[in-house]
């Protein structure tokens, strides 16, 4: 027999994509996904499940490299880094025009309301909006201004949205949360891709990089005028920062530790992003105790980046990994 599941999908910038996995290995095994409710990444690819339009999302997110998701960087110079129309046009143009009530099953997006300082539920109207209101990271992408309100990404009051689905009808609660820091034995596979142009990425950064005033810049006092040393993009791999050159003999001091040029964020999107992170996932842990599901399934932290949306093929596959040995685990107590 068939267990009905309520499937809580978690926030988590690019790490949103191992809800794929999972939603393909619960199904693979006879699970029944009764309702859904998501927050950011996880309303986004929530609600695109609940419209019927996973596999077309995932063969496009699938198609991605460097290049393809940088140009579909529309730069903003309001209240968030782009604006976030290329990207959710697509989404759009895979899901349609469907508002909610009319999905297979039921849905929640939770998205916060910046205006009145509270949590908001969609449970109707149009799901494209709702998605992308609830996938509004701020610094990242705009606002969705609605009335007098101003939405963004629900992650910032509740980024494991548990209670929309503790009433529902159905047999377990299975929830994922994408911020999870005890997970070490997982590593993200390595799937190799052809690599992309390196002189047309660098002629793209050298764009983008004159756009984002957010972007750190630094001087070079061996050369003439300021240099752009370091094109500090979150969406491309980081480059080994040169170290300089020190005699052997010279000491090591505990301040030398705390040079933030070394250790922390390379721009200040990445440094208000990390903030947003840290307190998700502190978030995620109250919201875990207070509601805990019958299936919990952690996927790590340090998997990659929030902003490394080239890497689904990988994120993916490392999403349904530890869905089947979770849901292993669970089986073999309680079945």
């Amino acid at each position: 027999m068939s267990k009905r599941v309520a499937l809580v999908l978690g926030s988590g910038g690019a790490r949103g994509y191992a809800h794929i996995g999972v939603i393909e290995e619960l199904e693979a095994r006879g699970y029944e996904i009764g309702c859904v409710a998501g927050c950011s990444m996880g309303a986004v690819v929530g609600g695109i499940y609940a419209a019927g339009k996973l596999q077309e999302y995932r063969e496009w997110t699938e198609s991605l490299d460097y290049l393809d998701v940088l140009r579909l960087l529309d730069v903003s110079f309001r209240l968030g880094a782009i604006r976030g129309e290329k990207v959710f046009g697509k989404i759009h143009e895979i899901v349609g025009e469907i508002d909610i009530e009319d999905l297979a099953i039921p849905y929640t997006a939770v998205a916060t309301d910046l205006s009145n300082q509270q949590e908001i539920w969609f449970q109707e109207g149009c799901l494209h909006k709702a998605m992308r209101a609830s996938a509004a990271i701020p610094s990242l992408f705009t606002p969705v201004i609605q009335g007098s309100r101003m939405l963004v990404d629900g992650g910032l009051l509740n980024p494991l949205p548990i209670v929309p689905v503790v009433s529902s009808h159905c047999d377990l609660i299975v929830a994922v949360n994408l911020n999870s820091l005890n997970q070490k034995q997982y590593q993200l596979p390595v799937i190799e891709r052809p690599a992309a142009i390196k002189g047309k990425i660098d002629q793209l950064m050298g764009s983008l990089s004159t756009r984002l005033p957010f972007l750190r810049r630094e001087t070079d006092e061996e050369e003439e005028g300021e240099a752009l040393v370091a094109v500090d993009n979150p969406w491309i791999e980081p480059s080994q920062p040169k170290k300089p050159a020190e005699p052997e003999s010279a000491p090591k001091s505990a301040s030398d530790s705390q040079v933030i040029g070394n250790v922390g964020p390379a721009s200040l999107l990445e440094l208000i992003n990390q903030s947003f992170e840290t307190m998700q996932t502190s978030l995620a842990q109250y919201k875990i105790a207070g509601y805990p599901p019958d299936i919990l399934i952690n996927v790590p932290k340090r998997a990659c980046r929030f902003f490394e949306f080239h890497k689904a093929p990988e994120l993916i596959m490392l999403g349904r990994q530890i869905a089947s040995d979770t849901l292993d685990k669970y089986e073999h107590d309680h079945l």
